[in-house]
């Protein structure tokens, strides 16, 4: 067990004790939080007009109307806020994401977030984004709540990591980023989540023990640097590129609620990077009423008494009445609220409420369906809003896929006219499919798994089996044999009459379809397939030389018979959303050239991931210690391949990493040019703030650039991406990582085709938070640059020096 005081003296930042004069670091970061850091006024930098439209229309508000604007109400949708009519506001209609309008009938469910990554295509994620808040909009719904950067990946054990994308930073906040500009781009409100340290499910919510003792919810104690290197890292270019609200989380973040944590709420959103939007809370995870509105919180969700208690409301009002709320804070609340409303145009023909909400919600929460509101409803229900995006799905899921290893050139596949499927991940649900929310069906062990479950989830209007995709692929009345069993435990049967064929001569390629199933409020206790799949392999394997895996993942998974000589090809197609067996049957025979990469690491074995534990134990379960839940991020900054790199640890599959149908090669003269003009100070110069912080910080320094090529015989993508090794230095004091991604591009290139490459690299991409000057600082000493095709497959290196 570590030393918790030496923990302490490393990990906790000035500025955080600063707050509490006399306090020591444990009584900081052991202890809520002592001191309030005022809430700063939005003053509607980068928008500019629509904030004077917003002080406007604030200002024509009675106090029951501004408290009303800020406190979630009963309605048609996951959340609500009040019309106000004579005002011609119709209200706030707030729905689930970030895969799929949760509520959506007619509504299309898209690639998660994880398959986003694998990706590696900004453009993409933009182009999702787009389709999303189209089919919003189409619905009736100003908010999407999504896209997620937390939890960021922390365990490989996380419920929820398939919602967001990357354990690396860099790359979460460059397609988190896109997702953002292209849901705003069509004219709905993006809502960065989970903000912050939100990394497990496990103890997410206060619970009680058999005595009626209150137990707190995890605490997530994250230290200063790796703060702002790491988790804060994507919600910052969040801010920069003008989202409208950030969620704040269920989890206590050293020992202070999410919702009520006036650091990283008002000292580090607001202040530190410029936030000018609202701070929505989780469903429930406001746990106070005056302490949370000046902690920086501004909006309630969802205000009503079926989530616990209702702090805002009549609450809030009398707060203001007493004077332990100014309504300076409120009209401030009010204005961040309705800023990014007149920005989108929302006030401008936004469609009307598709009146089914009403009977999903009450389907979904037990609510009424007549509310004390005038809602706007449409004329017509179950509003089509899908359009051609299921195309685009079909592409996106596909470009999502990971080919992992591919002997001999098993794929693509070359007209066979025998083929085996086995697995129960191959075929059509059996339980409907109703999986996206608690009190859905609760058993999936049979049918593709296309998405996980929880309030990220959607509900699907179809879903194309890889089955169904293959027997239509391969039309297979007349032209091939299609055989399959979908029950894994037939499968794995000793002397299991189901494989017969098997028997005598196999199949010209055995398919089989492994699922790991994840959700909202619990986490994984494996990283092995589920419903034995490791087992189904090894079996068909055994007695079949060209077995194919597919595998459908919330992320990582163990692959234990990865290197079993009759296992051929490996794909790892993540959540593919509704096209599931279009995507994949378009990789497996070809019409698309595989190009997604590893947006994680797959280690060899579970126990390698054991240095990011979920907190979780046996007698934590029984504590009677309202405060016993503690996850201290011992790790720091080396999460994922940044750990593995470090303690030089052999991997499965490294970050980064991805096969393709063709080949590339990256020419060993990189360039490296510097864009400054002089010498570089350490620090950023000093200015006022704007959205995603000191803008200095965003001045681009230096740029690498590489030439690919294509040199196989068809045409492809290439991820050619850009590590740095930083200098150590001594204001830093703890270990870097070896090397951090910076830079990344997809290439799709003829055969024979080259292309030059160009990364820029911003003073923060070359920066480490000095946690005494509390600024990002330009290291003294050589930088490394290596350019490759992942984390751990460099093809040429060169070095600068940034001052």
């Amino acid at each position: 067990m570590l030393n918790r005081a030496l923990y302490l003296a490393a990990f906790v930042s000035p500025s955080f004790c600063a707050l509490a004069s006399g306090w020591t670091h444990e009584d900081y970061l052991y202890s809520p939080t002592p001191d309030e850091i005022p809430s700063p006024k939005a003053k509607g930098l980068a928008w500019g007009a629509a904030f004077r439209q917003a002080s406007d229309f604030v200002s024509e508000l009675t106090l029951e109307e501004k408290v009303g604007l800020v406190s979630g109400t009963e309605g048609p949708c996951v959340g609500n806020i009040a019309p106000i009519p004579r005002l011609n506001f119709s209200g706030l209609c707030i729905q689930n994401g970030p895969l799929a309008l949760e509520q959506g009938t007619y509504s299309s469910v898209f690639p998660a977030g994880i398959t986003i990554a694998a990706t590696w295509d900004r453009d993409i994620a933009y182009q999702r984004g787009n389709m999303m808040a189209a089919e919003f909009r189409g619905k009736g719904s100003q908010v999407v709540l999504g896209p997620v950067a937390g939890p960021l990946g922390r365990s490989a054990l996380g419920g929820r990591n398939w919602e967001g994308f990357s354990p690396d930073p860099y790359l979460t906040g460059d397609l988190f980023t896109q997702t953002i500009l292209g849901i705003q781009d069509g004219g709905v409100q993006a809502c960065a989540k989970h903000y912050i340290g939100n990394e497990q499910e496990t103890q997410r919510q206060p619970t009680q023990n058999d005595e009626g003792t209150t137990i707190e919810s995890v605490s997530s104690n994250i230290d200063d640097r790796t703060m702002h290197e790491l988790y804060l890292w994507p919600f910052q270019q969040a801010v920069k590129a003008g989202v409208a609200t950030v969620m704040c989380s269920y989890n206590r973040l050293n020992q202070t609620y999410g919702c009520q944590n006036s650091k990283t709420l008002n000292g580090l959103l607001k202040d530190e990077l410029g936030f000018q939007g609202y701070v929505m809370s989780d469903w429930g995870a406001t746990h106070s009423g005056a302490f949370a509105v000046n902690a920086g919180e501004d909006m309630d969700m969802p205000g009503t008494a079926s989530f616990g208690p209702v702090y805002f409301h009549q609450n809030l009002t009398k707060s203001i009445h007493n004077g332990s709320v100014s309504e300076d804070r409120l009209d401030d609340m009010c204005r961040r609220v309705m800023t990014p409303y007149f920005h989108l145009n929302q006030d401008k023909n936004f469609p009307a409420i598709d009146p089914v909400n009403k009977q999903l919600n009450a389907l979904l929460f037990s609510s009424e369906n007549e509310y004390k509101y005038n809602y706007t409803y449409g004329e017509v229900a179950n509003v089509d809003v899908r359009d051609n995006h299921g195309a685009a799905i079909r592409k996106q899921a596909a470009e999502g896929t990971v080919l992992l290893k591919n002997v001999n050139g098993t794929l693509p596949l070359k007209s066979p006219k025998q083929i085996a499927l086995f697995g129960n991940d191959a075929g059509d649900f059996t339980n409907g499919m109703s999986v996206f929310y608690f009190n859905g069906v609760g058993n999936y062990e049979y049918g593709v798994l296309a998405a996980g479950g929880g309030s990220g989830s959607g509900l699907f209007s179809y879903v194309v089996s890889p089955l169904e995709a293959i027997k239509e692929r391969v039309g297979f009345r007349k032209e091939t044999l299609v055989q399959y069993v979908l029950n894994n435990s037939a499968i794995i049967r000793d002397n299991s009459p189901y494989l017969s064929a098997l028997q005598p001569f196999p199949p010209d390629v055995c398919l089989v379809f492994l699922k790991s199933w994840a959700t909202e409020g619990e986490d994984r206790t494996t990283l092995h397939s589920d419903w034995e799949g490791d087992q189904v392999v090894e079996k068909i394997a055994s007695q079949c030389p060209n077995t194919v895996v597919v595998t459908h993942s919330n992320g990582i998974n163990v692959l234990p018979w990865a290197d079993h000589p009759n296992v051929t090809a490996i794909l790892a197609a993540h959540f593919p959303g509704q096209e599931a067996g279009s995507s994949i049957v378009d990789v497996l025979w070809g019409d698309i050239n595989p190009s997604g990469h590893l947006p994680y690491t797959i280690a060899k074995q579970q126990s390698d991931y054991s240095f990011t534990k979920i907190t979780n134990s046996t007698s934590l379960q029984h504590t009677t210690d309202p405060t016993a839940w503690q996850a201290d991020f011992e790790e720091g900054t080396l999460i994922d391949y940044r750990h593995f790199d470090y303690y030089n640890k052999t991997v499965q599959y490294e970050f980064g990493y991805g096969l393709s149908y063709t080949t590339f090669t990256i020419a060993k003269d990189i360039n490296i040019t510097s864009l400054s003009n002089g010498n570089l100070s350490a620090f950023p110069a000093t200015s006022e703030t704007v959205p995603g912080g000191n803008p200095h910080l965003w001045e681009v320094l230096y740029q690498v650039s590489a030439t690919v090529k294509n040199t196989g015989s068809v045409a492809g993508a290439a991820v050619p991406q850009l590590y740095l090794s930083l200098p150590q230095s001594s204001t830093i004091g703890v270990s870097l990582p070896v090397n951090i991604l910076r830079g990344f591009e997809k290439v799709h290139l003829q055969p024979g085709e080259s292309r030059r490459v160009t990364f820029s690299l911003t003073r923060r991409d070359l920066s480490n938070w000095d946690v005494t000057k509390q600024q990002w600082a330009l290291p003294s000493g050589s930088i490394r640059a290596h350019v490759g095709f992942s984390s751990r497959d460099i093809r040429a290196t060169g070095s600068f020096a940034a001052i």
